[in-house]
């Protein structure tokens, strides 16, 4: 069982300025508790019990969000608030652990998910999540990340999470090669190749890479050899490359949608999407898009 992921969790967020000048981008909130608690909760759901934050010293909000607030607690229970109390204690499950490593320099994704070798060791299969991305598993009976992670106990084979995209917009993503064999929703199949942001025409399928992988410990050391790539930081894509001539990588198609909460837009779509269903606010916050809605 892989029991093992990692939140890159250290970037600054320029996509998000102004809002996250000042607070994390992963601790802006969708509804009532901020994006980085749904990655979690997506990886706890899919069986993930270590969690490992690949951080950086200006985002100590977020260690402290999954960290035990005594006082606050103590204080709720004085004035019997225990419906907010049990939302704070449930923030973290008892049997899920919260471990924070630093990224000391931004030097590319590849180098935060390396940052995390000392958490993971060389030997043990691993998640990686993207926190600007949310994965929304609702009416599934296992999350797609659930699905990755037994795609890889079957295969044995790294998986990188796709999603199918309108074809015109193949140029705005990294587009993975499958040799024509296009998986169903809840499949993999042997990856071919990815292509970063090829023209329309160009686009080997539509299907786009989006944040999840599951990853083999031996990544590690593939990445210690990577050098700098774009940008010249040291890209996650190029070990996963290596990886795929060396050991083979799947493409993971989701059956789920995604929310690019990076994106202004995307985190207002993430906004509505869990704000309609939500189950205090969803009547109340239905009834206002009505209204608005009234008012073009």
């Amino acid at each position: 069982m892989i029991r093992k992921a990692v939140l890159p969790v250290a970037g600054f967020g320029t996509r998000c300025l102004p809002a996250s000048k000042a607070i994390p981008k992963e601790m802006i909130t969708i509804v009532d508790r901020p994006v980085i608690q749904y990655v979690v909760e997506e990886a706890v759901a899919a069986g993930i019990r270590d969690i490992v934050l690949v951080t950086h010293a200006s985002k100590g909000a977020i260690e402290n969000h999954f960290d035990k607030h005594f006082e606050m607690e103590a204080s709720l229970e004085a004035k019997g608030k225990h419906e907010l109390l049990e939302q704070l204690r449930s923030i973290v499950p008892d049997d899920v652990n919260i471990i924070s490593v630093r990224q000391p320099e931004p030097l590319g994704l590849g180098h935060a998910v390396l940052c995390a070798r000392p958490a993971i060791g060389d030997d043990t299969p691993f998640a990686v999540l993207l926190p600007d991305v949310l994965v929304d598993g609702e009416g599934l009976e296992r999350n797609d990340l659930g699905g990755m992670l037994d795609a890889f106990e079957r295969t044995a084979h790294a998986q990188l999470m796709v999603e199918e995209v309108p074809h015109e917009m193949t140029r705005q993503y990294g587009i993975v090669d499958t040799g024509g064999e296009v998986p169903g929703p809840g499949e993999s199949r042997p990856l071919a190749g990815v292509v970063e942001k090829p023209p329309v025409d160009e686009a080997p399928s539509d299907l786009a890479v989006i944040g999840r992988y599951v990853l083999p410990g031996s990544i590690f050391a593939l990445l210690a050899e990577t050098p700098p790539g774009a940008g010249n930081e040291i890209q996650l894509t190029d070990a996963i490359e290596a990886l795929r001539a060396r050991e083979g990588v799947d493409a993971y198609r989701m059956s789920g949608k995604t929310f690019d909460c990076g994106h202004q837009l995307g985190y207002l779509e993430a906004t509505l999407a869990y704000g309609r269903r939500h189950a205090r606010y969803g009547q109340g916050f239905r009834e206002l898009l009505a209204r608005y809605a009234g008012e073009d």
